[in-house]
């Protein structure tokens, strides 16, 4: 989702905040994952794998809508959300390779900024599992999928835009277990389409029933107006390193 331009300057305080939420991110997950893995939970663990792709598919799903938000609506001289969360992502589509630039806590800590509470709300309001309960256990095996998958997001998007991946990762990208580069090439050409940017299989089905431009149309039906002028900086990928 992330799509700072180069040439950005970070003020220094921020690789200090990314720390501390990749931390903090860290220290929730595991306290929600070992609260799961108690035997005194007794919760039909055979369920976990089911919850966490369905937890996957959540992730892929948030991702798409982010990223269409951001390219699709209000402008990036919009006050106070302009300059934060519009212009990294319309920078990105002038320059995608830009991104591949960012260190791994530049890439993951600003998403570890919204996980971090996201899991702190979950161990407050989700009841501990239990025998007696298994549709908690379910809820606190999606949060994790979620969550985890989340984390990656940036990075795996990084990785679709990188000359080359991590052995592993070319791995994953080639079998579509993760984001691959000539899917998502398809973002960076005209026409607005495959958003997601985790693993990308969410964007076949809401592709196939246009689901941003209903969603777009509904929008506007409603009297909304602050879309983007798309065609000022929608631009072809073509060095975007989405192709190989």
């Amino acid at each position: 989702m992330e799509g700072n331009g180069a040439g950005r300057a970070r003020p220094p305080w921020a690789g200090a905040i990314e720390w501390v939420a990749v931390l903090a991110f860290g220290a929730l997950w595991l306290g929600l994952a070992t609260g799961l893995g108690r035997p005194a939970a007794g919760w039909p663990g055979w369920l976990l794998p089911m919850a966490g792709l369905v937890g996957i598919l959540i992730a892929d799903l948030g991702s798409g809508l982010v990223h269409w938000f951001c390219d699709s609506v209000f402008e990036e001289d919009t006050p106070l959300v302009g300059p934060l969360i519009i212009h990294p992502f319309r920078e990105h589509h002038r320059d995608p390779l830009a991104m591949t630039q960012h260190g791994f806590l530049e890439v993951t800590g600003n998403s570890c900024l919204i996980l971090a509470p996201v899991l702190l709300g979950g161990l407050w309001l989700l009841p501990p599992p239990g025998p007696a309960a298994p549709g908690t256990g379910f809820a606190h095996g999606v949060l994790l999928g979620f969550s985890f998958a989340a984390f990656w997001t940036n990075q795996l998007h990084k990785w679709a835009h990188a000359p080359t991946a991590p052995g592993a990762v070319a791995w994953l990208q080639r079998r579509r277990l993760v984001l691959p580069p000539s899917a998502h090439g398809q973002h960076h050409r005209p026409g607005g389409h495959a958003y997601c940017v985790l693993t990308g299989w969410m964007n076949a089905p809401l592709d196939a029933v246009a689901f941003f431009p209903t969603l777009e149309r509904v929008m506007a039906g409603a009297g909304f107006r602050w879309f983007s002028r798309r065609d000022e900086w929608e631009q072809v990928g073509a060095r975007g390193g989405t192709d190989r």
